[in-house]
């Protein structure tokens, strides 16, 4: 049994902490007292329903806390899982909370393993060996889905660790066997490599996401017909149905920081894909705007601030964007999401009762199709044609 320390208990750090808690002895830590007493209690702050399923009916060895004092210096591993947002005016990821997390980590014992989840830039951890004057920095990309986090890492597509060494060997092991799929493909990286896959893996998906958009806008513009287009692409076994459905943009926590932070990296590198997905969300997001602006509502509704179904993630989602370009127009927007709990969303009227969002709206703008507009979908304005995320 290893001994663990999990530092950033979000989609990440909590998916770890648990998958680990089954076979290991972790200590799970974040600076929110609220949501560590909300784990105590056994109650999930993330809609996650294996994450549920864990802190409910799982026996788990995993003690959560918000004091830093509580985590000993002779854990054999101290996972950092701390959030990592763009910042646009530096074009490069704030890793600062990385930092914090790690400086506290040496603080206890310069000898320790580090293990970096969180998505951070090409080349950080050679830096971060490099000015800490370490080795045991180590980076293991995550590549979950929100709402499937825990899911995603008890049966992980592959497990990637930036280390060849028997130490990248054993964290590998450490994920594979506290997973449910022995048979997970490994593969040992250098550390900058490591990073390289993350952010390359999440701009194809990016990417993908962005050619069927622009795939829907053509059609749309030209009055085709968006679904037999796609279905006749689709059929091309090289190409496949999956991941195909249009919306507003991708969105979400990782792609749309993790393009922005490839293309920063591209800096003096030539390019014109990556670029072009980064200004393709733009556009979309122009385009979906432009469309609702064409129909003259006095009133817009926007029915849910997050990308997708059993999600409570509001950031970066693109329907935001939509709305704000919107609000520009000066077209009066409400919003309709019981998740949020203050009483407005930049200026906008937060609505809790659907009936009263549904009367008050000229037209309900949602991301993706709910069975709740059901009664109104005359009024409905979506780009989901397959009903899935």
């Amino acid at each position: 049994m290893k001994k663990i320390a999990v530092f950033g208990l979000g989609y990440v750090g909590l998916a770890n902490a648990l998958l680990l808690a089954q076979n290991e002895k972790v200590i799970a830590y974040d600076i929110l007292s609220e949501k560590v007493a909300l784990l105590k209690e056994k109650k999930s702050p993330l809609e996650d329903e294996e994450i549920k399923d864990f802190l409910t009916n799982r026996t788990l060895n995993v003690t959560f806390t918000d004091k830093l004092g509580e985590i000993s210096s002779d854990q054999d591993y101290y996972i950092i899982a701390t959030p990592t947002d763009y910042d646009e005016k530096q074009n490069y990821f704030n890793t600062s909370s990385v930092e914090q997390a790690l400086e506290a980590i040496l603080k206890m014992n310069h000898a320790a393993k580090v293990i970096i989840k969180s998505t951070i830039p090409v080349g950080y951890v050679v830096s971060l060996r490099e000015k800490y004057q370490t080795k045991n920095i180590f980076f293991s990309p995550e590549f979950l889905r929100e709402g499937r986090a825990l899911y995603d890492n008890l049966h992980p597509s592959r497990i990637v660790v930036g280390d060849t060494s028997p130490t990248g060997e054993e964290i590998a092991s450490l994920f594979l066997e506290n997973s449910e799929e022995p048979e997970t493909p490994v593969l040992l990286t250098e550390p900058t490599e490591a990073e390289a896959v993350k952010l390359f893996a999440n701009t194809y998906l990016a990417m993908r996401v962005s050619f069927y958009n622009e795939l829907d806008t053509y059609a749309t513009v030209r009055k085709l017909n968006t679904q037999q287009i796609i279905e006749g692409v689709s059929l091309d076994p090289r190409i496949g149905s999956h991941y195909n459905n249009p919306s507003f943009g991708y969105g979400g926590y990782c792609l749309p920081k993790d393009t922005k932070q490839l293309l920063a990296n591209y800096h003096e590198v030539p390019n014109n894909l990556i670029e072009a997905i980064v200004s393709a969300n733009v556009t979309r997001k122009d385009f979906i705007a432009e469309q609702i602006i064409a129909q003259h509502p006095k009133t817009v509704g926007i029915f849910r601030l997050t990308m997708k179904s059993d999600s409570d993630n509001f950031r970066y989602s693109s329907i935001q964007g939509v709305m704000k370009r919107i609000k520009a127009k000066g077209i009066n927007v409400v919003v309709y999401e019981p998740k949020y709990a203050e009483e407005s969303f930049f200026h906008s009227k937060i609505i809790r009762d659907l009936d009263e969002f549904k009367e008050l709206s000229d037209i309900i703008v949602t991301n993706r199709w709910d069975d709740q507009l059901a009664d109104v979908k005359e009024k409905v304005y979506t780009r989901d044609l397959y009903r899935r995320d």
